[in-house]
């Protein structure tokens, strides 16, 4: 798209600051940006090359208490600010450092280490490779550890006294922080700027301009606590915005290693109905932990990898990782192998709370080798109690998330504030977030956040609104150009890039080009109880028979119903239950299945092309001994003409009416037919049965009279949610949200990269999945009614940047796109606009 660009396009692109090498101007210079790193080696590994080779050589002299010749390379920050004699290393230069220098001179007086061996080639080598590539280290590790041992009870600080009647808690910390220090309070920032900030944060997206406009001509005092607290019960645009941070977190995806060979679960559905109705925070630990149903059992699972894999890997001691990182922010991946020399924690303990998940005895194994012993289930803090290692697995867990949620565990408390604080303020109180074991800048308030967070029913929303509410989130951010390698200073929120979700879903918000289609499974929305109340059903509880006498235990059947559908439909939904258990197949394709008849599914079926459609349940009676068995299934299908797309945060809203001519409905009853004869596991018959019967309404309805008002929540839920805008946490990742640093998520990651990196650059600059969006986005915006170029430049910089275009880039803007508007000139508008730093970071 851009080299194609005109020299309007490119003449404003100068106006506004955006510069583009040469290389990137070309097809050609991506395909072979691409091959080169591609070919690049295997990243260093600092904990297990560079440490032993710094211990070996260097750190004698060099790191802890000692510093000769004015060096040391206790922690990074040492290494890379250096002393007097300056830095030690230059990040990415190599052959410019210091470093590198005396390890390969020949000079007696200068040449590193002055005595025994010198550093063979390959180690050299190995220290330019950690150098060009940014001299990574381990987070929180010191070659001479702090003496510091983070608190494990919660501790509620007393507040300090208002200054300049900023009132608080929050603020009365900070500025008592900065006073202490001689630092200036941060000046606030305009209303537009805090608008801007909030919606991205909050709800991902940015502010519709007439939401906008009417926020800024509100005069009231509290306006901004009262657009806080509006953003945050939109639940469904909360939900899908902050589902991008928990599955990071908690390494959830729809698609990726394990899924394809049944060795991952997904825990989508779980983790986004938790989401929308805000469950609390201890509740979701302990329900991660100890699942009471297989929809949330996935995060303890982990990985089962094909093959062999390492004692690292197996899935008990992933257990021991995991909820040590995302729960805890320890890091128990070196512990898990040997004795970590990042902190304390020792290979025994995580082998002892991998041990708590293990169904059979569990040998520790020392670097892969084993050593004899059998790992005992324990917890890590013993001072809260202990998990009973002789009890059944299930019960040891139960045990765990009652430890972990335990009112005097403040460790997790202070561990979900952090990440709170750290998203909304650029940088962890402690920093970064999985080093818990690191002292925080301001301990005062990573403990009033953990206590206040407890105290108010462990609900995140309250937490994100108290800390949006202070001065302090309200204040001008910090801009940092380049790797902060200074000792961190609290001089304000800092900027922060957008996620790849949030930069994708704001393009389709600007364009009105966002999918229609998602790729989780599970249904989106919250259901307005009043539609489920108004909701009539119309099916039967259907069989092979009529239910006397009952059921056979084991008996299996298959269910069929052809449908045909005079026009394509873009979305259904249907409801299902089964006593005991079905597995339900639509046009050959598995949808969905369930186990547990108390809880009917709500299901997605949409959209459908035109013509033939066939429904195939096999459903399954179980227990001990003859019982009742029933089928149940209604499904509608909405066939409004294909109209306009929702976009922003603006839902469409459906009516429950069942008798609508615009509505098609399918209902369990003697139309289906049944056989004894079952589908393969693919959902296809080894041979086309020739035994269909009428399926039979069973005669006792009643009997499942129970879930009659969950099957109407389902049904509800499944139809009648209104429709909202596609969002990209929704999807599958794709080529742009991987360069946009999305990412895989085989790994826990809580934070992402701020960094813009070469390949974001390239698919920005000349990426084909940006220019197809701001394509077609240039012909939906076409079809509005604009008065002219001037109406439509303002329309833009209000809903990209919430401000309005100054008086040169309004002139420059109309030069370019002419007197009337063109798709060429609006596209380059467009792509001008957000490429801006001003429109990619949250500020």
């Amino acid at each position: 798209m851009i080299y194609l660009m005109n020299a309007k396009a490119l003449r404003w692109m100068a106006l506004l600051g955006i510069s583009l090498t040469a290389s990137t101007m070309t097809e050609s210079s991506i395909s072979g940006t691409n091959i080169a790193a591609a070919a690049d080696p295997k990243p260093v590994d600092f904990s297990h090359e560079v440490v032993p080779l710094l211990k070996k050589h260097c750190v004698k002299c060099h790191a802890g208490d000692s510093k000769k010749g004015g060096f040391s390379f206790n922690t990074r920050q040492d290494l890379v600010e250096g002393s007097e004699n300056g830095p030690v290393v230059e990040l990415g230069k190599a052959d410019a450092s210091r470093l590198i220098d005396v390890v390969i001179s020949t000079d007696a007086d200068e040449r590193m280490p002055p005595e025994g061996d010198r550093l063979s080639r390959v180690e050299v080598d190995l220290l330019k490779r950690w150098i060009n590539e940014g001299a990574k280290w381990e987070d929180g590790f010191a070659f001479k550890a702090p003496a510091y041992e983070p608190p494990l009870r919660p501790r509620k600080p007393e507040l300090p006294a208002a200054r300049q009647g900023r009132t608080h808690p929050i603020d009365r910390i900070i500025d008592q922080h900065l006073t202490q220090r001689n630092q200036p309070t941060p000046p606030p920032v305009s209303d537009a700027v805090f608008a801007r900030r909030a919606w991205l944060d909050l709800t991902g997206l940015l502010p519709e301009p007439e939401k906008l406009s009417k926020f800024l001509k509100d005069s009231r005092t509290d306006k901004r606590a009262r657009l806080i607290d509006d953003l945050l019960a939109d639940d469904v645009a909360y939900a899908e915005h902050w589902l991008t941070f928990w599955n990071d977190l908690l390494r959830n995806d729809y698609d990726g290693t394990g899924f394809i060979t049944g060795g991952r679960k997904q825990i989508s559905g779980w983790l986004y109905q938790s989401l929308v109705i805000n469950k609390p925070y201890d509740q979701f630990v302990r329900e991660l932990i100890a699942p009471p149903s297989e929809d949330s059992r996935g995060f303890i699972e982990g990985i089962k990898w094909r093959g062999e894999v390492s004692a690292g890997q197996t899935v008990e001691i992933q257990f021991a990782q995991s909820i040590s990182q995302s729960l805890l922010g320890i890091n128990m991946k070196c512990a898990s192998c040997h004795d970590s020399f990042i902190d304390r924690w020792k290979l025994e303990e995580a082998y002892g709370l991998a041990a708590i998940y293990a169904t059979k005895p569990l040998e520790i194994h020392r670097c892969d080798k084993p050593i004899g012993k059998t790992a005992t289930a324990t917890w890590l803090f013993p001072e809260l109690g202990q998990v009973d290692a002789g009890a059944p697995p299930a019960e040891r867990l139960k045990q765990l998330a009652g430890l972990l949620t335990h009112p005097e565990n403040g460790r997790l408390t202070r561990t979900m504030t952090n990440r709170l604080w750290h998203r909304l303020m650029g940088h962890g109180v402690v920093h970064p977030t999985d080093s818990m074991q690191t002292e925080p800048w301001n301990a005062d308030l990573l403990d009033f956040l953990g206590s206040d967070f407890a105290e108010h029913g462990y609900d995140l929303k309250h937490t994100l609104r108290l800390i949006a509410n202070s001065q302090a989130y309200q204040s001008r951010s910090e801009i940092l150009s380049g790797e902060d390698i200074r000792a961190y200073q609290y001089a304000g929120p800092r900027a922060r890039r957008m996620t790849a979700e949030q930069f994708i879903d704001t393009l389709w918000q600007l364009t009105g080009s966002a999918p229609t289609k998602m790729d989780a499974k599970f249904l989106r929305g919250k259901l307005d109880p009043e539609l489920a109340r108004q909701l009539k059903l119309g099916a039967q509880w259907i069989w092979s028979s009529t239910g006397q006498p009952p059921a056979a235990a084991g008996e299996k059947r298959s269910f069929r119903k052809k449908f045909t559908l005079d026009q394509a439909v873009d979305r259904g939904g249907a409801v299902i239950d089964c006593d005991n258990k079905f597995t339900l197949y639509v046009d050959g394709k598995k949808v969905a299945s369930g186990d547990n008849w108390n809880v009917p599914s709500a299901i997605s079926l949409g959209p459908l092309a035109k013509g033939e459609h066939e429904l195939l349940i096999v459903g399954e009676n179980q227990g001990d001994s003859p019982n009742p068995a029933g089928l149940y299934f209604e499904a509608r299908f909405d066939n409004k003409p294909r109209g306009d797309k929702p976009s922003g945060d603006k839902p469409k809203s459906d009516k429950p009416d069942s008798h609508s001519q615009s509505v098609t409905t399918i209902v369990s009853d003697s139309s289906w037919e049944w056989s004894a004869t079952l589908p393969r596991d693919n959902g296809k018959f080894a041979k086309v049965p020739d035994d269909w019967q009428p399926a039979v309404p069973l005669a006792n309805q009643g009997t499942w009279a129970a879930v009659t008002g969950e099957l109407q929540n389902a049904l509800a839920r499944a139809n009648h949610v209104p429709m909202r805008m596609m969002r990209a946490a929704l999807l599958k990742a794709d080529p742009l949200m991987r360069s946009l640093g999305r990412p895989n998520r085989d790994q826990i990651v809580s934070m992402r990269p701020n960094d813009l990196s070469t390949l974001e650059a390239l698919d920005l600059a000349n990426g084909s999945q940006v220019a197809k969006i701001l394509s077609d986005g240039s012909s939906n915006l076409l079809a509005r009614d604009w008065r002219g170029a001037a109406e439509f430049t303002e329309w833009l910089y209000l809903q990209a940047l919430c401000r309005q275009p100054s008086t040169e880039e309004l002139a420059i803007a109309v030069e370019m796109l002419g007197d009337q508007l063109s798709a060429r000139g609006v596209e380059d508008l467009l792509w001008a606009v957000v490429m801006l730093p001003e429109y990619q970071i949250v500020r």
